[in-house]
Formats: C-alpha cells, sequence, structure tokens
C-alpha cells in the first residue's frame, strides 16, 4: 500500500485517481546546465510526502540536495555539484569540488586524509565522488501495491598496471515514504590484491542542524581523533550556533549494534518549527562498516555535521596500514554495502526513535 495524504491506496486506488504517477511522486533523469555542473546527469526524487532529493549520475552517484516540506536536510558548499572534469587528485583539491549533499562517496582504494602509502601519493577521499556512471538507468515501477523509484549505475575505479574496481550502485525509494536506500556492490575485477576503503560522508545542515541539535547514537565510546578535537569532546554530541573561527572536530565513535546487526545515529532538532521538532537518522550494517566517524564543523557558511559510516578511520590509508585495520579486496572480490537514511517528522518519532537507540546501546 501507498500511503499519501494521511490514508493507504491500494495501486488500483491511486491509479483511477491521476493521469500519471508523476502527479504525486516519482524520479526523472536531468541535465545540470549552469556554470560549472553543466552536463552533469542527475536524477530527481519526489517520494510525495515532501521528501525529495537528487542523485549525481557523473558524480558516483553521490545524492546531492535533499529536502523535507521544504526544508534542507543536506549541507551544501559554495562550489555547488561540478561536472567531475573540476577535480583535483593531488593533495586537498579534492575539497575544491566537494559539493557537500546528503551523500558524497569516499574511496574505492583510499579515504581520508591525503598521504604517501607505500610509496603512492594519495590526495583526500580518493576517486569515487568523481567517477561518472556507466549504464545509468533511471525509472520506477510498480511491485504489487507498492511504487518504487530508483537510479542505478556502475563507476569503475582503473588504472594500466594498477587496480581496476567497481562500483554498482543503486539507489531507491518508495512512494508515501520518507526514506531513501543505498545498495553499493564493490568488485575487484583485476587480478591483484587491492586496498579497499570506503566511507559515506553524509552531511547535514540547517535547518535540520542548528544552535540545540543533538546527536544520539549507540556510542559505547567517543575518542577524539587529535589535540584539536580533545576539548570537544564533552560536547561533541550538542551542536552550537556558527562560531566565527572554528577549527573542525572530528570524533570516532565505537558503535553498538542493534539485535539485527545495524546500527543507527539520529541528529534531533527538538526546536525545529517552533518546537515542532524535526531529524534524520542514518542506518547501517556494523558488520560491513565497522568505523564511525562524526564530523562537526560549526564554522559560519561552512556550517554541517557528517555523519560518516565507513570501513576504515579517516586519518589517510598509511595510518590504517600502521594500525593494522586496512582492508583489502582479493581478486574477484565481491563486497556489498547497505545504508538507510530518512526523516523523523514531529517530536514524538523524535523521542520514540531516540529511547530505541539508547535502549540498545
Amino acid at each position: 500500500m501507498v500511503t499519501l495524504y494521511g490514508r493507504p491506496y491500494t495501486k488500483r486506488e491511486l491509479l483511477t485517481r491521476v493521469g500519471s504517477v508523476s502527479q504525486v511522486g516519482g524520479v526523472r533523469e536531468v541535465m545540470l546546465q549552469d556554470g560549472q555542473a553543466r552536463g552533469t546527469r542527475a536524477a530527481e526524487f519526489e517520494t510525495g510526502t515532501g521528501l525529495t532529493f537528487a542523485v549525481l549520475l557523473d558524480r558516483g552517484l553521490d545524492i546531492a540536495a535533499a529536502k523535507y516540506r521544504g526544508a534542507s536536510l543536506a549541507w551544501e558548499s559554495a562550489m555547488g555539484p561540478a561536472h567531475p572534469m573540476y577535480f583535483e587528485r593531488e593533495g586537498l583539491g579534492w575539497l575544491r569540488t566537494f559539493h557537500g549533499g546528503l551523500v558524497t562517496g569516499c574511496g574505492l582504494t583510499t579515504a581520508g586524509a591525503p598521504s604517501v602509502d607505500e610509496g603512492e601519493t594519495l590526495g583526500l577521499h580518493g576517486r569515487l565522488s568523481h567517477l561518472p556512471a556507466s549504464g545509468a538507468w533511471v525509472d520506477g515501477a510498480w511491485r504489487g501495491d507498492e511504487y518504487e523509484m530508483w537510479a542505478r549505475g556502475r563507476v569503475r575505479q582503473a588504472v594500466v598496471f594498477g587496480e581496476n574496481v567497481t562500483l554498482t550502485r543503486r539507489v531507491w525509494a518508495r512512494l508515501g515514504e520518507s526514506r531513501l536506500f543505498i545498495r553499493d556492490v564493490v568488485t575487484n575485477e583485476g587480478f591483484d590484491t587491492v586496498p579497499h576503503m570506503l566511507l559515506y560522508h553524509c552531511n547535514f545542515g540547517f535547518p535540520l542542524l542548528d544552535e540545540g541539535a543533538e546527536l544520539i547514537a549507540p556510542s559505547r565510546e567517543v575518542t577524539p581523533r587529535d589535540e584539536v578535537a580533545a576539548p570537544g569532546l564533552e560536547g561533541h554530541a550538542r551542536f552550537e550556533a556558527p562560531t566565527e573561527g572554528y577549527a573542525e572536530q572530528c570524533f570516532y565513535h565505537d558503535m553498538a549494534a542493534d539485535k539485527q546487526g545495524y546500527v543507527t545515529a539520529l541528529l534531533a532538532n527538538r526546536a525545529f518549527d517552533d518546537g515542532r521538532g524535526l531529524g534524520a537518522y542514518v542506518r547501517y550494517r556494523q558488520d560491513t562498516l565497522p568505523r564511525f566517524t562524526q564530523w562537526k564543523m560549526v564554522g559560519q557558511g561552512e556550517y554541517v555535521t557528517g555523519l560518516e559510516p565507513a570501513n576504515c578511520l579517516v586519518e589517510g590509508r598509511d595510518k590504517d596500514r600502521e594500525r593494522g585495520i586496512l582492508q583489502f579486496l582479493e581478486p574477484g572480490e565481491t563486497r556489498t554495502y547497505e545504508l538507510e537514511i530518512g526523516v523523523v517528522d514531529g517530536k514524538d518519532a523524535l523521542d520514540a526513535l531516540a529511547e530505541e537507540i539508547r535502549a540498545g546501546a
């Protein structure tokens, strides 16, 4: 059943009321045409509940702008969703085309800080976010009495005499729901063992993120990444107003999974809309994404928090290798990753999910 406007509809009941499903929701492929975004393919989703988001087909199927009933969920950078031709790989050049958005993919063979690992010079966060998809498929269909919409494609990170790794991503949502799903299948199609790092940079911003917003997570232990973050450890879960001269802080969370093996982290703003309340959660399987970094950046203009499930930390591939936690893909090996992001509307719903998370911690 599809629940819209406060009541459920069967497929037949809904189709008798519309000329096309696009009247109430759906997905369509578009081409961005202005500035550095010119020539970038995207898929625009509308679920009928007020949730809208865009998938960047030419940016590793990242999720860019996302809104709920007109209110932005994601932070969007000043650069916007630039075409991958503008990617600067070296050092911190990745930041020149970091669009922000709801999800930016980092990987596939490196993620985190620039480093030199076994003689290879690596830039910030890898290439994934700047790889265009091939075989892109944007569509929707009825599955019984549910209507599902999706964007699908494959990106390849390859080099002669080096890695040959693909990621097949499917992003989908259902009509009448305020959540989306990502399923990634990563395969080493080469004949050599290669390092494998993957991080989901989920970037939440104003008005969801605002003074008094709170991170609620099943954290067994929280550790500051460095001496810059250490003074902020006690207040890591509460967010301030935009602060002049703020230096970013990162915190590593050791999460407790629920009985089904999932971790849910919630950003809650109970003061939103004169106290109505709004939140967003990230849900993922801990066995495939055992690391979680919280990026807290409450500067002026760069007012964002990142909730980042990963199979790695964020200090560079060389540091993960030194710690003995660097993961690898054997020839022909495939890994599957799943992520769910959803909206939590209203104080009652926020309180219920927060209680569930805390009970499982």
